[in-house]
């Protein structure tokens, strides 16, 4: 070892060449940047996004006082959270707020627009990036759980098919600052901690959707009751042997509910990133 650090190249004389691939990597990123953020400013936005953003020319006050996009987005989710995301529509929503349909879509161009604006006011604000004394790993959590909450709440958005539009609306665009400020102090490139929070959002998500179609098939209720004993008597005492043992443990007649099985699988991919901003460190 000692051998090959006396004989190995001398590395002394070329920090100056890296230093300055790097500053002129770091510039040419940020040429980069300032050319794509000039090239976006130039196309023109999806109706959605501009209404989000408060960037769509608002009507004229119509022959309906009081009408306004933000009422109009608001009847949406109430009807979501009352009767079901099946039952908006632009003719329902002009019902609950006693107002004709095509006065409505002089606010709102269609229903998918209606929806994604639905979707990022059900979110509401970021919950807020890691305080002074929290650490990456706290912050993450209490943004997970933030994500959790707001499915909880409104458990219909889940049923609302992901897409670009959802990804550039206000709130969302803040939950994702509030998620990389949690992983600012870290040594991970921005790729990786992209990946990082889009593996805890496809968590917090799929487990949510788990728990709502469990709820849902079983009369409202969170859990199968009595499926260990239903599975032991359709395989009989041979064959499935892993299965057997799982099932003689009590494993799946326990008494954990789907909050145990959120924090063991949020813990473990915390844990997973844990390892990974260690060997980034040690690198």
């Amino acid at each position: 070892m000692s051998d090959q650090v006396t004989h190995g190249p001398d590395r002394s004389a070329v920090p100056s060449d890296r230093g300055e691939a790097t500053a002129l990597r770091s510039a040419a990123e940020a040429t980069a940047g300032t050319a794509a953020a000039a090239a976006a400013a130039e196309m023109p936005l999806p109706p959605s996004i501009a209404l989000a953003w408060g960037r769509a020319e608002r009507p004229r006050r119509g022959p309906k006082p009081g009408l306004s996009l933000e009422r109009i987005v608001a009847a949406g989710i109430h009807l979501a959270v009352t009767d079901g995301l099946g039952s908006v529509s632009m003719g329902r929503v002009a019902a609950e707020l006693g107002a004709s349909t095509m006065a409505l879509y002089r606010y709102v161009p269609a229903k998918d627009d209606l929806l994604t604006l639905m979707v990022d006011t059900a979110f509401g604000p970021a919950p807020g990036a890691a305080g002074p004394g929290d650490g990456w790993r706290a912050g993450l959590a209490r943004w997970a759980a933030g994500i959790r909450a707001a499915y909880q709440r409104h458990p219909w958005v889940l049923r609302v098919p992901l897409s670009g539009e959802l990804l550039l609306c206000p709130n969302n665009i803040a939950w994702m600052d509030d998620a990389l400020q949690c992983l600012a102090g870290t040594p991970l490139p921005e790729q990786q901690k992209l990946s990082a929070i889009l593996l805890i959002s496809g968590f917090v998500r799929n487990q949510a959707t788990l728990t709502d179609d469990i709820t849902a098939g079983a009369g409202g209720e969170p859990e199968i009751p009595g499926l260990g004993a239903a599975m032991s008597a359709l395989i009989g005492p041979d064959g499935y042997p892993a299965l057997r043992q799982a099932i003689a443990s009590g494993a799946l007649d326990d008494d954990g509910d789907i909050d145990d099985e959120f924090g063991f699988g949020l813990t473990r991919i915390l844990d997973g990133l844990d390892v990974l901003i260690r060997s980034a460190v040690v690198e």
